[in-house]
């Protein structure tokens, strides 16, 4: 994908609490009625009328993306609201118990996960890797983007990886990212 296409038609699962809701069913792995559901979630319900970003990488709790991407989204979230961004989106293909256990460790209050646990957002975007070098099998390249109402405004990939980087940062980071705002 590139400036000016339409992000990839898909649809999430997302795993969601349901307190106070009437849909629950046992979980016989730890006793008791489960509070969550899955809920489905398509790129209209994410990018329709907003202006966001979205960064994508590897693989949760990766050093990179734990140490540098996402807390870095996390604090300059202001900065990015100021520059008229609605939303900031990390999406990573992880299922969606990964992502969320992922977002509470990292103590996001701000960003929002995508599980894209079939990978079908990142192949659509042209952005699947295949990293079984190091164990992870297909995954994202590491890249950001602005979208606009479904649109792509600014693609921000990170090249490929090398002996010398085997795990390039950059160009996909808040820094650049609000440089070009």
């Amino acid at each position: 994908m590139t400036v000016g296409n339409r992000v990839p038609d898909v649809t999430f699962k997302y795993r969601v609490r349901t307190d106070g809701h009437p849909i629950t069913y046992v979980d016989t792995t730890n006793g008791g009625e489960n509070p969550f559901v899955f809920k489905d979630v398509t790129t209209d319900e994410i990018f329709a009328g907003k202006k966001v970003i979205v960064f994508s990488l590897p693989g949760a709790y990766t050093p990179t993306c734990s140490t540098y991407q996402v807390p870095g989204y996390e604090k300059m979230y202001n900065d990015f609201k100021d520059k008229g961004i609605d939303e900031i989106y990390v999406l990573s293909v992880n299922d969606t118990f990964v992502m969320r256990r992922w977002m509470i460790d990292q103590g996001v209050e701000n960003i929002k996960f995508i599980p894209d646990g079939n990978g079908e957002f990142t192949e659509g975007m042209g952005m699947l890797n295949c990293m079984r070098v190091v164990g992870f099998g297909p995954r994202s390249r590491r890249y950001a983007m602005v979208v606009n109402d479904g649109v792509i405004e600014h693609m921000f990939v990170e090249p490929d990886s090398s002996e010398e980087d085997p795990d390039p940062y950059g160009v996909s980071s808040p820094e650049n990212v609000i440089s070009h705002l």
